[in-house]
C-alpha cells in the first residue's frame, strides 16, 4: 500500500478596514494588524488588506460599491475563501456582502466568537460562548434563508418556505438562548459557593488585553502550569491558585483577556468569570509595553474594567515584555516633535513611576528580569489590605518586616 500525500487546505482571507473621522489610518492600521493576529489564532491566512477612506460605514455594504467590485475581483482571481471586516456588520450588511462576494464572510465580532469556540474547553467557558453566538446568529438568521423566502406569489399573506423555516429557527433558538441563560444561572451560584469556600483569603485578579503574557506571570508567581501561548485568547476560563509571597498567602486569579471592539454579548455571556475581577480586593493590570498601542490597550482595559465593575479597586500596573522593548532615538539636530517610537524604556518608567505614584513595575516574565521586585510590591500591597481588613493579625507582620 503506497502512501498518499495528504493536501491539507489553507483558508485564505481578504480583510477590510476604514478610515474614517473617528479612525485616522495609523488606528485603522492597528486595528488590521490586531485582525491579521485574530485571523492566525482562528487558523486562516490574510492574504490582502483593502483599506477605504470614508465619512462613515455605507449602510448597505460597508464599504464603497467601487471597493467592493475591487475585493471582488481579488476574490475570484486569488480564490479567496473568505473576507474578514474589521467591524460588526448589520445583517443587512452581511446579506448584501455575501451577495456580491459569494464567498464566507466575517466581521471582527464573528471572528472573536469563532476563537472563543475554538478555545472553549470547560463546561461553563462553553455554555457562555454558545450564548453569546446564538445571541449573535439571531438577528441574522435571514440571510440563511434567503434563497427560499417568497417563493410564492399571491398577496402579502402568502409566505415563503424560507420564511417559515426562520420563524422556527429563531423560535428554537429564543429557547436554546432561554435554557443557556438558566444554566449560567446555575453556574455562576456554584461559582459564587466556590469562592465562599475559599475562606478570608485576598483576592488577586490578573486583568489586561489579550496576549500580555498574563499566564505566564501567573505560572511564575504560583509555581504552576497555567496554559501559556503566544496566541490571542489563549486562556478563557479563570484560573485560581493560592500563592505565598514570603510568610503571606493569597487567592491569585488569571482571567480572560480583553480587546478593542470586544462584542458586548461576550461580557455579558462571561459574567460568572469576570465576577473574579468583581470580588477582586487587587487589580494587577498586566501591560505588553513592547506593544506600539500599549496605552490604547490600557484604555481599553480599563473602560471594560468600569463596564464590569463600577467600583474602583486597588492596582498594581505591570509593565511587562520589557525584553522586547524597543525604540528610535533621534538624532540631535532632529527638531520634529518626539513621537511615541522615539520614547526610551528609561523615559516610560520616569513617567509612568511618577503618574501611577509608583503603583507599578516593569518587568520581563519570560525572562524573569525584576519578578523579586514585582513580589515585594504585591507583597506590601496584599499585606496592606489584610491587616486592614484583619487588624488584629498585625502583629504576625511585624518580626518579618
Amino acid at each position: 500500500m503506497q502512501n498518499q500525500d495528504i493536501e491539507i487546505k489553507i483558508e485564505k482571507a481578504a480583510l477590510v478596514g476604514l478610515i474614517t473621522p473617528e479612525q485616522q489610518e495609523l488606528q485603522a492600521r492597528e486595528y488590521i494588524d490586531e485582525l491579521k493576529f485574530l485571523a492566525h489564532t482562528a487558523g486562516i491566512t490574510p492574504q490582502k488588506v483593502f483599506l477605504q477612506r470614508v465619512e462613515y460605514p455605507n449602510p448597505k455594504t460597508f464599504v464603497g460599491p467601487g471597493k467592493l467590485d475591487e475585493i471582488s475581483a481579488y476574490v475570484i482571481e486569488k480564490e479567496i475563501d473568505t473576507v474578514i471586516f474589521d467591524d460588526e456588520l448589520s445583517p443587512k450588511q452581511l446579506r448584501n456582502i455575501e451577495r456580491e462576494l459569494k464567498v464566507h464572510i466575517l466581521d471582527r465580532t464573528n471572528l472573536i466568537l469563532d476563537i472563543f469556540a475554538q478555545r472553549a474547553q470547560t463546561a461553563s467557558a462553553k455554555t457562555q460562548v454558545e450564548l453569546a453566538t446564538l445571541q449573535y446568529m439571531l438577528p441574522r438568521l435571514s440571510r440563511l434563508w434567503g434563497h427560499l423566502d417568497r417563493q410564492r406569489g399571491g398577496g402579502i399573506t402568502s409566505r415563503g418556505m424560507g420564511e417559515k423555516q426562520i420563524e422556527a429557527d429563531q423560535r428554537i433558538i429564543r429557547q436554546r438562548i432561554a435554557l443557556l441563560k438558566q444554566q449560567l444561572k446555575d453556574i455562576d451560584r456554584q461559582m459564587a459557593t466556590q469562592r465562599k469556600n475559599r475562606g478570608k483569603l485576598v483576592r488577586v485578579a490578573l486583568v489586561g488585553y489579550t496576549n500580555v503574557g498574563k499566564s505566564t506571570l501567573m505560572n511564575l508567581l504560583s509555581k504552576s502550569e497555567v496554559f501559556a501561548e503566544n496566541k490571542l485568547f489563549a486562556t478563557l476560563d479563570t484560573t485560581v491558585r493560592k500563592v505565598t509571597v514570603e510568610n503571606l498567602p493569597f487567592l491569585l486569579t488569571d482571567t480572560v483577556g480583553f480587546i478593542r471592539k470586544l462584542p458586548h454579548n461576550l461580557i455579558e455571556s462571561f459574567k460568572s468569570t469576570l465576577d473574579e475581577v468583581r470580588e477582586a480586593d487587587l487589580l494587577l493590570h498586566v501591560v505588553d509595553i513592547s506593544h506600539s498601542a500599549f496605552e490604547e490597550q490600557m484604555t481599553v482595559v480599563n473602560q471594560t474594567l468600569k463596564e464590569i465593575s463600577p467600583d474602583e479597586k486597588p492596582e498594581i500596573v505591570i509593565f511587562n515584555k520589557i525584553d522586547a522593548f524597543s525604540y528610535v532615538q533621534k538624532d540631535e539636530d532632529d527638531l520634529s516633535p518626539v513621537a511615541k517610537e522615539n520614547i526610551s524604556l528609561d523615559e516610560l518608567k520616569k513617567t509612568y513611576f511618577s503618574r501611577l505614584h509608583d503603583n507599578c513595575v516593569f518587568v520581563s516574565a519570560t525572562e524573569k528580569n525584576n519578578i523579586d521586585e514585582l513580589k515585594n510590591i504585591l507583597y506590601q500591597k496584599v499585606k496592606e489590605i489584610h491587616v486592614e481588613r484583619y487588624p488584629y493579625n498585625d502583629f504576625l507582620f511585624q518580626k518579618f518586616d
